[in-house]
């Protein structure tokens, strides 16, 4: 049966925990990972979460395995790895992703917004001069 974004949705909610800010800010203190893996416009558009890493869903892969030139060393099996995006959907779905790349500690914590509404740290939007 071919595979559906529901099914991968709920295979990718069941596979990462939710995590409130409260709680990534604790353990982003105890050197844990913040990855956005929004685009790079969405970045601009909205600002990012201050000391956040930045590698957009589309190469996270690449990213992620050591074997390829395009690893990013901040992707490691011994941290923790707390991903957010949007609204949440993208979060879960690289969360899975990285499990099933053998990245053991990975969390979801959502939104943006979510981050920001807790008052988690951000900086602001690029002014694009217009």
């Amino acid at each position: 049966m071919a595979l559906t974004v529901k099914t991968m949705m709920e295979a990718a909610n069941a596979a990462v925990a939710r995590i409130d800010s409260a709680k990534a800010q604790e353990m982003i203190a105890q050197g844990a990972l913040l990855l956005d893996v929004r685009d790079t416009i969405e970045l601009e558009q909205s600002g990012r979460a201050v000391g956040s890493h930045h590698i957009p869903r589309g190469m996270l892969e690449f990213r992620a395995d050591s074997n390829t030139p395009f690893h990013d060393p901040e992707l490691r099996h011994d941290r923790a790895i707390i991903l957010h995006c949007a609204s949440g959907g993208r979060a879960a779905l690289a969360g899975k992703l990285l499990k099933d790349m053998g990245f053991q500690e990975v969390y979801n914590l959502g939104g943006f917004e979510d981050w920001k509404n807790a008052g988690g740290p951000v900086t602001e939007p690029v002014d694009s001069g217009m």
